[in-house]
């Protein structure tokens, strides 16, 4: 549907429901230090989120085909995402 869903994993009750991609969701990621989250989309664009508030803090476009993964790295500086237009990308 388009959202991201952040549930309870205590209660399983759902906290929030992210939206802004226009496209099917088919990855995300926590960053390391756990105040933001990277979801990639087959809307080509990687949006970022801040996991208090829900809201959307930046959209990364480039690919020129659909996101099907991200990552961050270990140190949360950088993100990696891989398309269906075969490039993988680094995002400061």
């Amino acid at each position: 549907d388009r959202t991201l869903k952040l549930w309870d994993t205590v209660t399983g009750a759902e906290i929030k429901t992210l939206k802004g991609h226009t496209g099917g969701v088919y990855s995300v990621t926590f960053s390391p230090d756990g105040k933001t989250i990277a979801s990639a989309s087959s809307d080509r664009t990687i949006k970022l989120w801040d996991t208090v508030t829900g809201t959307e803090i930046k959209t990364l476009k480039g690919h020129t085909n659909l996101v099907l993964s991200v990552v961050f790295s270990p140190d949360g500086k950088t993100i990696a995402s891989a398309s269906h237009d075969g490039t993988i990308k680094l995002w400061n």
